[in-house]
Formats: structure tokens, C-alpha cells, sequence
């Protein structure tokens, strides 16, 4: 594969721990109770505006929900990094595909600020030639609008691209821009990956740059 695509939160980032307090943060802030851990877990993936108003449920108002919003991006942008991790061998995962020639990208629902602010504080920035959020381009995943704009930008067609994520958005991102999709079993919602199915599941992320680096297209579905 030519081009490498990831999603940010449960892929190569571990961040619940920063983004639970951030929400229970900003329900604090509403005069509303703490969620449960695995809840707010649950509620990631399609960016920050409907992870506050899942937060929030469905009696706040549009009102409420602007203002909780403008909190929660503040607050989380200062805790950022509290205690945000790389996940295991992803760090030299990613060092061992750029050594290899293989262009790699960010393309996650997070805000893109905060996106640069924790690749870079990560300090895996350099492997990636860009990094997009969902308020990068017109439309967040799983338009396939941010997969399009990245081939385009790293010259690749859709047979040598593969997205790289932990859910369902993920997968039906590269669904709909015709592209294949690796599934990762340790992020934030694998009970999604069954339905749309990506094309390959790993455990660990040295697995992924294994097949890359070492098998490749025999490795990967060509139908």
C-alpha cells in the first residue's frame, strides 16, 4: 500500500481517560452528573458536537448544547494531554512504514487543532504529511471527501490506499470511497467492526506493518 490513512482516537491514540474527564468536565458545568467511563467511550467517533450533545441526552436544547460545546473544546484543549498515550508499538509501527516509503495521514472527526496539538506533543508528527479534523474539510467522516482529498494530495488511487481505524465510521468511510479498510480490536468500539466488516482485523499494530512491509498485496483482498 502506497498511501496509509488513520483514524486518531482508539487507533493510534489512547485518550478515554482525557476525553471522559472532559465531558464529565462540561456536565459539571451544566449542573448535570458524571457519565460512567465506558459510556462516554461509547458516545466517540463522530466528532465533538454530537459527542457533547450524546452527553448532554436528548432533553438539552440547541442552546444548551452550544454553550456545553464551547466549554468542553476549551476544557480539552487545555487537558489535551493529561494522559494521552500512543497505543503499544505504534510508534515504531509508524517509524518502520515511513522508513519504507509508505506516505502515511491522519484523518479523524477531532478538531484539527487539538489533532496537531497531540501528534505533535506524541511526537509522531513527522510521520504524517497531513493531518485532517473534522473541521478541516466540508464534510467529516464517513463522507468520503477527506480519503479523496488525501490520495489526491499524496498522488495514490484507491487500489494502493488503505484506512486504518477502530469503528464502524471508519470502515463505511472507506466504503464509500472505495478504498480498503484495516480494522484495529483495540480501540474504543470493535463491537462495531462486525457490521460493515473491514477487509483485514489486527491485534496489534506491528501485525498491520507486517503485512504492509513484508506481505502486502498477497496479504490484502483484491475483490
Amino acid at each position: 500500500m502506497d498511501l496509509l490513512i488513520f483514524d486518531l482516537d482508539g487507533t493510534l491514540i489512547d485518550s478515554r481517560q482525557d476525553l471522559a474527564n472532559s465531558v464529565n468536565a462540561t456536565r459539571a458545568h451544566m449542573g448535570m452528573g458524571p457519565l460512567e467511563f465506558e459510556r462516554v467511550c461509547s458516545y466517540v467517533g463522530n466528532g465533538a458536537p454530537l459527542l457533547v450533545r450524546r452527553a448532554l441526552g436528548e432533553r438539552a436544547t440547541d442552546t444548551e448544547v452550544e454553550e456545553a460545546l464551547e466549554f468542553f473544546l476549551e476544557y480539552y484543549r487545555e487537558h489535551v494531554l493529561d494522559c494521552t498515550t500512543l497505543y503499544p508499538g505504534v510508534g515504531e509501527s509508524l517509524r518502520r512504514l515511513r522508513e519504507a516509503g509508505n506516505r502515511m495521514a491522519v484523518l479523524t472527526n477531532k478538531p484539527v487543532r487539538m489533532s496537531r496539538m497531540i501528534v505533535e506533543g506524541l511526537e509522531v508528527s513527522p510521520y504524517f504529511f497531513q493531518v485532517y479534523g473534522g473541521n478541516s474539510l466540508e464534510f467529516k467522516k464517513p463522507h468520503p471527501i477527506g480519503i479523496e482529498t488525501l490520495m489526491r494530495e499524496a498522488g495514490c488511487d484507491r487500489p494502493r490506499t488503505l484506512m486504518v481505524g477502530d469503528s464502524s465510521v471508519d470502515v463505511q468511510t472507506a466504503r464509500n470511497a472505495g478504498v480498503k479498510c484495516c480494522g484495529v480490536s483495540w480501540g474504543f468500539q470493535p463491537e462495531t467492526l462486525s457490521d460493515p466488516a473491514p477487509d483485514l482485523l489486527v491485534d496489534r499494530m506491528e501485525q498491520l506493518a507486517d503485512w504492509v512491509l513484508q506481505a502486502g498485496r498477497e496479504r490484502l483482498p483484491t475483490g
